[in-house]
């Protein structure tokens, strides 16, 4: 197939600039193509020096559109100009269509939408993060009319592609048809993050390991846990660094609680680390920690199961469907600090059960969330929409024969009577 991507955010770009982007489209794009297809990237040009195109591999090329400013944008400001994306992105089709169409982002569906009026092209969907479940979190930037928006875009594209368990019923709730929905998580490089057979320990005090959204959700519930677990230490990933922390906002705020409660010299901000080092650094702990309310696809957590830490994370999102409680990690209710103290405790204390939930949460991300399958099971997302599209034009065409059939004898009947 011949597959246009439509992502947020550019592939080029710094990865600070990427932070919060939940889905990995280069990763998604090489794993498609590994399987033989065609793969273009589309983002908007977000400054002057970023090239219009470029090669990302065999099989993978991204294209700039100029659509907008060329600066960096909200995704709600971006919005404003994805009907400009969407007409470019039109014109470029028309000498070279491709077969299918994937939104990586809600914003990005409006242009995809767009794009591909007027033609039989279908699209597929993904959400990053649902704005419904986002308000439900009480987060005030999200509004109302992005979840009338999504539910919209949902019932009309060909297909959504969710995450998670728990991102499929909310796109149910949103009148999402139930029969164009595929859960479809999101992929993990499992070459890359793997474990080692011995592990870099710098200390034996035990070293606790979470990741922080851009809004640290579920960090002060770890934080607070942490000053109930004498020695422990914790390394917290993503966000800002210790040595650029902001003077107020959500990780300020987390220095001066750990601050208060006595663990400061326990808590490491490590801010942005890049890939090539992640998997050394999460080797090196003893346990990954999230207590989110919200993690849309547990993608970094599922990164650190493939290198075979045990986990000890909230029900929600994409964690309640990557952790097998008791067998890969144990499951918590979000935002406990007792409850998290208990599991935390309780595993710990037990080097052996440590050791057996490690292996089995390696083989556990190996198994389910490899970037092998997760671009098979795409492709076969795409095939499907494909072959409905197909049917729905072969109806058509019968429709279409059957009433020229219906006014040909019409026709003839009323020749037949003026004869």
């Amino acid at each position: 197939m011949r597959i246009a991507i439509i992502t947020a955010r550019s592939p080029l770009a710094r990865p600070a600039d990427r932070d919060g982007q939940l889905l990995d489209p280069v990763a998604l794009a090489r794993a498609l193509a590994d399987h033989g297809h065609r793969v273009t990237l589309y983002a908007r040009a977000e400054d002057a020096v970023t090239p219009r195109t470029a090669i990302l591999g065999a099989g993978v090329s991204v294209e700039h559109i100029k659509a907008g400013p060329a600066r960096l944008l909200s995704a709600e400001h971006a919005a404003r100009y994805m009907p400009e994306m969407a007409a470019a992105l039109a014109d470029r089709w028309r000498a070279r269509r491709p077969d299918v169409v994937h939104a990586l982002s809600w914003a990005a569906g409006l242009a995809a939408i767009g794009a591909v009026r007027g033609t039989e092209i279908p699209v597929v969907q993904s959400f990053e993060s649902l704005a419904s479940i986002e308000r439900r979190q009480a987060r005030a930037d999200v509004s109302a009319a992005r979840v009338k928006l999504e539910a919209s875009i949902g019932r009309t594209v060909a297909a959504v592609v969710a995450c998670s368990d728990e991102e499929a019923d909310e796109l149910a709730r949103l009148a999402v048809p139930k029969s164009g929905i595929r859960v479809i998580p999101a992929g993990i490089d499992a070459e890359h993050f793997c474990p080692e057979d011995s592990r870099a320990r710098a200390t034996e005090s035990p070293m606790l390991v979470a990741f922080a959204d851009d809004q640290a959700r579920g960090l002060g519930t770890v934080i607070r846990a942490l000053s109930q677990l004498p020695g422990a230490r914790l390394t917290i990933i993503g966000g800002q660094d210790a040595r650029h922390l902001p003077r107020s906002g959500p990780f300020r705020e987390l220095a001066q609680l750990a601050t208060s409660l006595r663990v400061r010299n326990r808590v490491t901000f490590a801010g942005q680390v890049d890939q090539d080092e992640m998997p050394k650094l999460l080797r090196s702990a003893d346990v990954v920690v999230s207590a989110t309310g919200y993690e849309p696809t547990g993608r970094a957590v599922i990164q650190a199961m493939a290198c075979g830490l045990p986990v000890v994370a909230s029900a929600v999102g994409g964690q309640r469907d990557a952790v097998i409680d008791g067998i890969t990690g144990l499951l918590i209710a979000p935002e406990n600090p007792a409850m998290l103290v208990q599991r935390l405790r309780a595993l710990l204390s037990r080097p052996a059960m440590l050791q057996a939930y490690g292996i089995a949460a390696a083989d556990r991300a190996r198994s389910r969330y490899s970037l092998d399958r997760i671009g098979r099971e795409t492709a076969a997302a795409y095939e499907r929409c494909l072959r409905a599209t197909t049917a729905a034009a072969e109806d058509e065409l019968d429709e279409a024969d059957e009433a020229d059939e219906a006014d040909e004898a019409d026709e003839r009947s009323q020749v037949a009577v003026y004869a």
